[in-house]
């Protein structure tokens, strides 16, 4: 029996994603009824000319200064084609971050939240500013917040000021009056839909930035597992004491096999259109403080790309390991390879021959990284 947690929230009846996917058109990637950019590539889409590969570009910055942010950027995004497959004028685009602990946890000595675990707000300001030049008309950035002074404290309400973006706390229905219920579609594995803010389904396009960094579950978490925090936390715990979605990791040791999974229908629930890795700096060992063997590391790098299953493969090689790996191998020593299941299910590819890296080689920006051993 598929799980609906969050089911008491009232639903529109058949969403607009509900009415594209009866028609037969999620393959198409194509969002909202009516979007003034026309169909989009779906996540993950394979190539469509035999023997093509994945495109995903690399450039390096040893730090946040804004000017160097946004040129490295630019470079990567035009690497790829640039941003005229995703965004038309017009679009209304959402950009998840990666905000999680919330500001009640304490840093590691020396290295702040933002250069260490969570997105830095300068690689979203200068996404937002490519954006806006693409045409963008309105620009949402979106996160499951732990509390609003996240977006406050961590720098998001200047970043989000100097790109005319508004921020979401998609724990909440702002700014609509109810949660939608997002279908996964067929051969879904844990979860047949998901409650969400409507704005994830009203959005032309949808972008995913995150930290490179290790993961004590999941082994690694990028671009993909960054959707972790789509949905209102409350609706997602087995008890109301917990601090995390829990019901996403399930009783006991069935993470290992259950998150992975959830991570999944996620993504087929909400398909990303570009993902965009933050390894400037961020830590090695663990996904923030709470984790015991979490250390600083800076890779000086930020990764990109339109298959996000080949842009979080190449960030995982990055990082000195093979993103093919299955458990007990590092960095997978807990949990399934989400990687691998992508592949499995056509989301894109993790096989290193069949991706294109462009700008620098994965072997000469590779930062050996400490998996979450203890």
């Amino acid at each position: 029996m598929k799980h609906t947690d969050g089911s008491a929230h009232r639903s529109r009846g058949l969403s607009r994603r509900d009415f594209i996917r009866g028609a037969g058109l999620a393959a198409a990637g194509l969002l909202a009824a009516g979007c003034q950019g026309g169909a989009r590539p779906a996540q993950g889409q394979p190539p469509a000319a035999a023997g093509a590969k994945s495109t995903v570009a690399i450039a390096t910055a040893q730090d946040y200064g804004r000017d160097r942010v946004y040129s490295q950027v630019r470079d990567l995004l035009d690497a790829i084609g640039g941003l005229g497959d995703i965004v038309s004028r017009g679009d209304r685009v959402a950009i998840k971050v990666n905000l999680t602990g919330g500001t009640s946890v304490r840093p590691l000595p020396g290295a702040s939240a933002i250069e260490s675990y969570i997105t830095h707000p300068e690689v979203v300001r200068a996404l937002g500013q490519l954006l806006r030049d693409a045409g963008a008309r309105e620009l949402l950035i979106v996160e499951a917040v732990y509390e609003w002074a996240s977006y406050v404290d961590w720098g998001y309400v200047e970043a989000a000021d100097a790109i005319e973006a508004q921020l979401i706390d998609l724990n909440d229905t702002d700014p609509y009056n109810d949660f939608s219920e997002t279908a996964v579609g067929d051969g879904s594995f844990i979860y047949d839909r998901f409650t969400f803010n409507h704005v994830l389904e009203d959005v032309n396009a949808f972008i995913s930035v995150s930290k490179m960094k290790n993961h004590y579950s999941c082994g690694v978490t990028h671009t993909m597992k960054n959707l972790i925090g789509l949905v209102p936390m409350r609706s997602y715990r087995l008890s109301t004491r917990d601090n995390h979605r829990s019901a996403f990791h399930g009783e006991g040791d069935t993470f290992s096999t259950r998150l992975p999974r959830v991570i999944m229908d996620l993504n087929r629930a909400r398909p990303i259109h570009l993902g965009l890795i933050d390894g400037i700096k961020t830590t090695q060992g663990g996904e923030g403080p709470w984790i015991g063997t979490m250390s600083p590391i800076a890779p000086g790098v930020l990764i990109a790309g339109k298959d996000v299953v080949a842009t979080d493969a190449v960030a995982t090689a990055a990082m000195g390991y093979d993103p093919t790996k299955e458990p007990p191998n590092p960095p997978f020593l807990r949990s399934d390879n989400h990687l691998n299941l992508a592949y499995e299910l056509g989301l894109g590819t993790n096989r290193l021959d069949e991706i294109e890296v462009v700008g620098p080689s994965i072997d000469d920006i590779k930062t050996e990284f400490e998996p979450c051993w203890d």
